[in-house]
């Protein structure tokens, strides 16, 4: 099931909030930060556990106008023209050593569990992820959707990421002089996040990841945060390859979308790079996702025909920002997608501007974009957003 009922979401939540509370209130110390934007924590007399709560929402306007001989506005033809984005409580925090830690995150707005997660460092620069979270996928995916320097993630994105599973990672970190390296191996059920009608001829998910950053470590994980935000005063470089290996995936995106009729394996290669100088941000994602198959198909279900396909294809995502001193900030954005022909979806284009307001950085911001989408065969759309953020 990719959902939970009304009910489900208030029985999650409410007694995990309540149980904290008392945990805070009964036997340890209730320590509210003096700085916005950090949460709310609690920690043991003794040390031996401590507990943090965020949450935060996002309230958005969309609008469409299309380019027509008779061109009209159109408010959200998907959604209400005002509506809430997002809006996501999160728990973390470790448990007898600091270095076990969990992350639990659910979105109030969908009704699902997004992440429920244990971290152990284990040894030295080593550490083991358990349970539910982000692939190592493309960089845009793994910045989180409150720290994004536009209203919201690009077409590329949408189309080819590899999202959320369940399952272990295996990551690591080194130095080889002033150059950092990560390494990420991932194991996972690939059928993706609170999925639970598993099919016994389905495999796994393989994905590995390793990244170079060649003058160290940005500033605050400036790496995985849309724009410049710490205004890097050296130049900063991070490059990232990942290969997922998907085995015998059901649905037509592998962790996301629709069942098909048949299964195929899907490869996707991801390559991204992220630089930032003194206010300047330049981010750029490559993607091509295949099958071993064709990836598109007839079925007859007894009834009739229906053509199906798994979402394959290459893309592409460049954006180049400033941040100003004032904290305005300026972006621009290219994406490009390409399906493979044997799927019939049609090549994509999508040119970006955004201006955002950062108050309190990421946490409270007023952020705007203008898109205009270039379909094949369609008229070409003019796409209007605004969100305000805030978090706590």
């Amino acid at each position: 099931m990719e959902y939970f009922s009304t009910q489900m979401k208030y029985s999650i939540i409410i007694p995990m909030m309540a149980f904290l509370f008392s945990i805070g209130s009964t036997y340890g110390q209730f320590l509210v930060p003096d700085t916005y934007g950090k949460g709310i924590r609690f920690m043991a007399a003794d040390s031996s556990f401590a507990a943090k709560i965020n949450t935060r929402i996002q309230i958005r306007y969309d609008g469409f106008y299309t380019v027509t001989d008779d061109t009209s506005f159109t408010d959200n033809k998907y959604s209400d023209k005002m509506w809430v984005r997002r809006a996501r409580i999160k728990f973390g925090g470790y448990v007898l050593n600091p270095k076990i830690t969990y992350k639990i995150e659910y979105d109030m707005v969908s009704g699902q569990v997004l992440d429920a997660l244990l971290q152990w460092n284990f040894a030295g620069n080593f550490s083991l992820w358990a349970g539910q979270t982000k692939l190592p996928g493309n960089r845009e995916r793994v910045i989180s959707s409150q720290k994004l320097q536009f209203v919201d993630r690009s077409l590329l994105n949408s189309e080819y990421n590899i999202d959320r599973d369940k399952g272990l990672q295996l990551r690591h970190h080194f130095n080889l002089g002033k150059m950092l390296i990560r390494e990420i191996s991932s194991i996972s059920i690939g059928e993706g996040k609170n999925y639970s009608t598993l099919n016994p001829k389905s495999g796994y998910d393989w994905t590995q990841r390793i990244e170079f950053l060649p003058f160290g470590e940005f500033a605050n994980g400036g790496d995985y945060v849309g724009g410049d935000m710490e205004r890097e005063d050296s130049l900063k470089i991070a490059i990232g390859a990942t290969y997922d290996y998907n085995d015998n995936a059901l649905r037509e995106q592998g962790q996301r979308g629709d069942e098909l009729s048949q299964m195929r394996d899907i490869t996707a290669v991801f390559v991204d790079l992220m630089i930032k100088y003194k206010g300047l941000s330049i981010m750029a994602e490559y993607v091509d996702k295949s099958t071993t198959k064709p990836s598109a198909f007839w079925n007859f279900d007894g009834s009739e025909w229906t053509y199906e396909g798994y979402r394959t294809g290459a893309g592409i995502n460049l954006q180049l920002g400033y941040l100003m001193k004032n904290n305005w900030g300026f972006a621009t954005r290219y994406t490009q997608i390409t399906p493979e022909d044997v799927t019939g979806n049609v090549n994509v284009s999508a040119y970006t501007f955004g201006v955002s307001r950062y108050i309190v950085g990421h946490i409270l911001k007023f952020q705007s974009d203008v898109s205009l989408i270039q379909a094949e065969g369609s008229d070409n759309m003019l796409e209007f957003r605004i969100q305000f953020e805030v978090g706590l």
